[in-house]
């Protein structure tokens, strides 16, 4: 199986996804005139602004619900793989896919919104829905629902489960059986609630987990302080193959510092597109805003702590495919195990244990917001069907449970070669879409920017634009009860 699965990943991660990625995102910047840096007051206003309703969730919410899932497996053991493989200098490279992908990020999530709908009293919307309504192509929608589907039910699930695993059994020397036991009783309980308790469930623990997380990383940093220049040479050095040591990895620091950086913070994927769907706004680009400055939250942020943490303690090796060990310091250790180590080594009896139930918080919300992401893609799947079938709710939900337990027990590298697999798969998927609906996003943007300069609230009408599909806020978002004709007269003066 693993064999079959790193063949794969050969195809689908080749550099051509890799320089997508970067291309794509470097475009982006540049045809919105790098929207990730004009407009960060706006992020900060927004992130906090408007409340949710009855059909959706606020933007905060829809903020955490996002950040929940990139908050996870990605910022602890995706970091530590990176540099197991790809060197310190992988780290720069992650904050380069973090930089380009928060105007990637902008513009998935802005033509998320344009296009969701209102399915059954809620809000959804993502990847399969701009897919079809935006480029009506049906059926390329249902490939794209369907990968998401068995991506979020059974590829990505085994990873989370499995880091939960391994850090528990690292700090307590509790089974991976019995914790994968108890993961699987505590998600379903929350899966068989529904979308607004999974909102609600990540707007109560992801910023308190993301607090205590960045607390210990702040004190270890404040007691290593006069090491951090080292550090952030070092990340530069090996970047661009300066480092006599680590030199020779540039190839592998920019393929892992950008995979590990878009599965952690998910910009162009399309895997965050999904709670975006669900958020309450009254302009698409107001959530396109939020979600590019989590990206920054994610990366920039997040990683970055993790990453600094890992190199200041030298609590890491560098293990690059294909090659023999560059460094063995820790031996026979897996690379998602490093953020553990590092910070024990400097609080001792303490690091491990706090890692662990760190990892737990941070997985255990990534899990809850797969559902949801897969929930969505079988609410399109089921789409103009007559039947009822709200039986495949509670299929998914079983296989996603089982998925959970399978991650717990197995090892670590076929579960992360399936996550890569689906991840990639996914992208290319996502990325060809957007970039055919370029023109549409732009435009959005423009609009958004018109009606700032023009002093009002900005509020979204797709007949104005010419846009064309947009059948949520053609029909429900702009009627008599709504201000849009207000607005354009305001404008109009």
């Amino acid at each position: 199986m693993n064999d079959i699965v790193n063949w794969l990943n050969g195809y689908v991660w080749s550099p051509i996804l890799v320089y997508m990625f970067l291309g794509l995102g470097l475009l982006y910047s540049i045809l919105t005139r790098f929207v990730q840096v004009r407009f960060i007051k706006d992020m900060l206003k927004l992130t906090f602004e408007g409340g949710g309703s009855k059909a959706g969730v606020s933007s905060f919410q829809a903020l955490t619900m996002s950040l929940g899932s990139r908050v996870g497996t990605g910022n602890i053991a995706g970091v530590a793989t990176a540099i197991a493989l790809g060197g310190p200098g992988a780290v720069f490279w992650m904050w380069v896919a973090a930089f380009l992908g928060s105007a990637t990020s902008f513009i998935e999530i802005t033509l998320t919104q344009v296009y969701k709908r209102k399915i059954d009293g809620e809000y959804r919307g993502g990847t399969p829905y701009f897919i079809e309504k935006g480029l009506n192509l049906r059926w390329f929608a249902i490939v794209s629902a369907i990968i998401t589907l068995i991506v979020m039910g059974c590829l990505w699930p085994g990873v989370q489960a499995n880091t939960i695993a391994l850090a528990v059994d690292n700090a307590f020397g509790v089974s991976p059986t019995i914790t994968g036991g108890i993961v699987v009783v505590l998600l379903g309980a929350i899966i068989f609630g529904g979308v607004k308790r999974i909102a609600k469930t990540a707007e109560i623990i992801v910023p308190f987990m993301a607090i205590g997380y960045i607390a210990v990383c702040i004190i270890l940093l404040i007691m290593n302080f006069s090491q951090i220049p080292n550090v952030i040479s070092l990340i530069l050095s090996s970047a661009f193959s300066l480092n006599s040591t680590f030199g020779g990895l540039i190839g592998s620091a920019i393929a892992w510092g950008v995979q590990r950086g878009v599965y952690s913070n998910g910009a162009g994927i399309g895997s965050e597109t999904f709670e975006s769907g669900a958020a309450e706004v009254s302009h698409p680009a107001k959530q396109g805003l939020v979600q590019a400055f989590s990206v920054y939250i994610d990366t920039l942020l997040i990683c970055s702590a993790t990453a600094f943490m890992i190199l200041i303690t030298g609590m890491y090796d560098v293990k690059p495919e294909g090659m023999d060990p560059i460094t063995s310091n820790l031996g026979n250790v897996e690379p998602s195990l490093y953020t553990q180590l590092a910070v024990d080594s400097v609080f001792a009896n303490f690091g491990a244990a706090f890692l662990a139930l760190a990892l737990c918080f941070f997985c255990f919300t990534t899990l809850v917001s797969y559902y949801y992401k897969a929930e969505t893609n079988l609410v399109f799947l089921k789409l103009n069907k007559s039947k009822n079938i709200n039986w495949l709710y509670h299929a998914l939900r079983i296989v996603l449970m089982v998925a959970v337990y399978y991650g717990s027990v197995k090892t670590a590298g076929t579960i992360w070669a399936m996550g890569d697999l689906g991840m990639g798969a996914m992208a290319w998927v996502n990325l060809t879409a957007i970039f055919f609906l370029t023109k549409t996003a732009l435009k959005v943007l423009k609009d958004y920017e018109m009606q700032k300069k023009a002093g009002i609230d900005p509020v979204f009408n797709p007949s104005k634009l010419g846009i064309q599909g947009a059948d949520f806020w053609e029909e429900e978002y702009v009627g008599p009860d709504y201000t849009i004709q207000k607005e354009e007269k305001r404008i109009s003066l």
